[in-house]
């Protein structure tokens, strides 16, 4: 009897260190995978946070130069979004039948083209039309870039994966608030241009080189990886397949009918209304605060992206290691709401509202790659590739709604404030849906 305890005890103990080492060998397979795959995409995803931002900056000269009003520059800001969403589906299921290597750089090449173009911007229509053409032609790059992650990446490490491709926005912010304060301060006039003509252009060159270089360096399928061994291929792939759901992955008319599919479009869609309150108005809150240095106010819109980033790191981890993601997403919207609330509070107060937007970047920076955690879980294959670019259209709407909701709110009653107010309750009623809308397969630990 002894023996047989001991015989088991040793098999235990055997069988233990396999489940270790087999652990080991994937955690090291990822680790080299993210090295090599992850750098370019965060470059990639910088520039394409950086584009939608940008307007943010110009928004001030560009008024002035075009006169336009706060309503007409939230709309023009928000056909960026239309031309995005009508685009974003077809272009994903144009990625999954081309490869994602090959419309990525398609993506990035005419994109960056598109907003070297607002240079030649002189009246308002203009304005519409090419923010409209600006966003048709990124359609599609997230949630390519995200559903070309699920490729590579298994379900037990794309929290901390999609933080690291998130993080990229928070760097966006927080190295192209400052850099597009430089820019309007220090270049305006060079060459006989003005400052918001060199956002635009040095926003967008860059892309075409980009393009290029996604075209080169990545790869459609693990087996093209010439940098993984045979082993560690095999390791990837089959650590992939065994953690994919069942049964939603067969087209988008099956992810669409999968249950919690559609709960997950609302939830992002007000997590969008939220992001694009911060992207587009915090320049504005800063300045009408009392500080009116274009260098300063970049700085201090950085902070919030500061805040994003640290939360976002961190989230990552807890939300892999607990497998329990919906409780940190709705935790960060709720931190969100807590931020809104306070920069309406103290928006008169520079340093009590730059605090307050610190909390609010912490929240909703954040809470966007804790988010993208979820669907997955739902949809693979064809589903995933029009089933994330369908959520993500969905919440795009939120990016049209934002803008010109608070521009509307600001020229009736000459405050931003209520604006604020009412994207809080919106973050709040967010959180309450990822706690108690979201089927039980989206609650439940990993």
């Amino acid at each position: 009897m002894s023996t047989q305890t001991t015989l088991a005890a040793g098999a235990a103990n055997t069988a233990g260190a396999a489940a270790g080492a087999d652990a080991l060998t994937e955690a090291a397979v990822v680790r080299k995978t993210a090295w090599r795959i992850m750098p370019l995409i965060m470059i990639c995803y910088l520039f394409a946070f950086f584009d939608r931002i940008n307007i943010s900056f110009a928004k001030f000269q560009l008024q002035g130069d075009l006169g336009l009003s706060d309503t007409a520059y939230g709309l023009g800001a928000s056909l960026f979004v239309v031309g995005y969403v009508l685009f974003e589906v077809p272009s994903n299921m144009m990625l999954y039948k081309v490869g994602a290597r090959r419309w990525i750089a398609r993506i990035m090449i005419s994109w960056g083209i598109a907003t070297a173009a607002m240079v030649f911007v002189q009246s308002e229509w203009q304005f519409y039309g090419l923010r409209f053409l600006i966003g048709a032609m990124e359609a599609g790059f997230a949630p390519g870039v995200l559903y070309y992650l699920t490729l590579w990446f298994p379900t037990s490490f794309r929290g901390r994966v999609t933080s690291m491709l998130f993080l990229a926005s928070a760097f966006a912010g927080l190295f192209g608030a400052p850099f597009s304060g430089l820019i309007l301060s220090n270049l305006e006039g060079a060459m006989g241009m003005r400052g918001w003509h060199w956002l635009f252009l040095l926003g967008g060159v860059p892309c075409v080189a980009l393009g290029l270089v996604v075209l080169n360096q990545l790869k459609d399928r693990i087996e093209d990886a010439k940098w993984l061994s045979p082993a560690e291929q095999a390791t990837l792939r089959n650590s992939i397949t065994q953690a994919a759901p069942h049964g939603a992955g067969h087209s988008l008319w099956a992810a669409i009918k999968t249950p919690g599919f559609l709960t997950l479009g609302l939830v992002y869609f007000l997590i969008q209304i939220a992001s694009y309150g911060l992207n587009f108005w915090t320049p504005h809150l800063i300045r009408s605060a009392g500080t009116q240095n274009s260098t300063v106010i970049g700085l201090l819109t950085a902070v919030p992206y500061v805040c994003g980033a640290i939360s976002m790191v961190l989230i990552g981890r807890l939300s892999d290691a607990s497998g329990q993601r919906h409780k940190y997403v709705a935790g960060l919207l709720i931190l969100a709401a807590l931020g809104f609330f306070s920069a309406g509070i103290f928006d008169k107060h520079t340093g009590l509202l730059v605090l307050a937007l610190a909390v609010l970047g912490a929240g909703v920076v954040a809470s966007i790659p804790a988010f993208w955690a979820l669907p997955p879980k739902l949809v693979t294959g064809a589903g995933a590739a029009g089933g994330i670019a369908l959520i993500n259209t969905l919440g795009q709407l939120g990016g049209i709604v934002s803008p010109v909701m608070v521009g509307r709110i600001k020229d009736v009653t000459g405050s931003t404030t209520p604006a604020l107010y009412v994207i809080g309750g919106l973050a709040l009623l967010c959180a309450l849906i990822v706690l108690r809308g979201l089927p039980q397969r989206l609650r439940q630990k990993e």
